[in-house]
């Protein structure tokens, strides 16, 4: 499909999207250093577990400048329940060390002011932060126009057709973003994500339920096989 087309079937698969599951709802939105160590935390595991454990940072140190300070031992052992807690712990405590050294303090409040492409440049320098984290950032602690992907929204775009199925989840941000009006960004990413966690999951997806068959290139191939 060429990109107009690719636009096309994105709009007819929005509306279905909303008339299934309507205009999302997520939770409070985080000041955008919480953001960042929320997203972290959030990396291969549950919301209830990335929550928990974002809690037990915040209950436990005073500020983040504490976070970053802290022996990394206690860090680890604070975040246990997100999962992954070796690699969580300095991944967290770096990120607020490079803020630091970059900007003087603990404060993302000056990306508010760059431009969009500027604002994933500085972020993707941070060691652990990619794509999808950056967009995380800007999107919700921002309102800029970023498009996460995750895993979820790379698996059901791909057998939507919306992407090529090689297409790399890093290069699935730029290919989305083009398909994907800027105003979408917000209801496209936590529906979809939706959508792949309760219908269009990895293993055995519940097809008879899903109401985009018609326009899923995937399911299409499967009954035409």
């Amino acid at each position: 499909m060429t990109l107009e087309q690719r636009k096309r079937q994105y709009a007819k698969i929005a509306e279905l999207l909303e008339d299934t599951y309507g205009y999302p709802t997520w939770r409070q939105h985080l000041p955008p250093i919480d953001e960042l160590v929320s997203t972290i935390l959030s990396q291969s595991t549950t919301d209830s577990n990335r929550d928990m454990a974002f809690d037990a940072l915040k209950a436990r140190y005073e500020s983040w400048d504490a976070v970053r300070d802290a022996p990394l031992d206690d860090v680890i052992e604070t975040i246990r329940s997100a999962g992954l807690a070796n690699q969580k712990g300095p991944r967290i405590q770096d990120a607020l060390q490079f803020v630091t050294d970059q900007r003087g303090e603990i404060s993302l409040d000056f990306l508010d002011a760059m431009d969009i492409e500027a604002a994933k440049e500085w972020l993707t320098q941070i060691k652990g932060i990619g794509p999808k984290t950056a967009a995380i950032i800007l999107l919700f602690a921002f309102n800029k126009p970023a498009f996460p992907v995750d895993t979820h929204v790379h698996r059901v775009t791909k057998r939507l057709g919306l992407i090529d199925p090689k297409i790399s989840a890093e290069r699935a941000h730029t290919e989305l973003e083009a398909i994907i009006p800027p105003q979408d960004y917000y209801p496209a990413h936590l529906n979809i994500i939706r959508h792949g966690r309760e219908v269009c999951s990895a293993r055995g997806p519940r097809c008879e339920e899903c109401p985009l068959t018609a326009f899923c290139d995937d399911y299409q191939s499967r009954i035409n096989d």
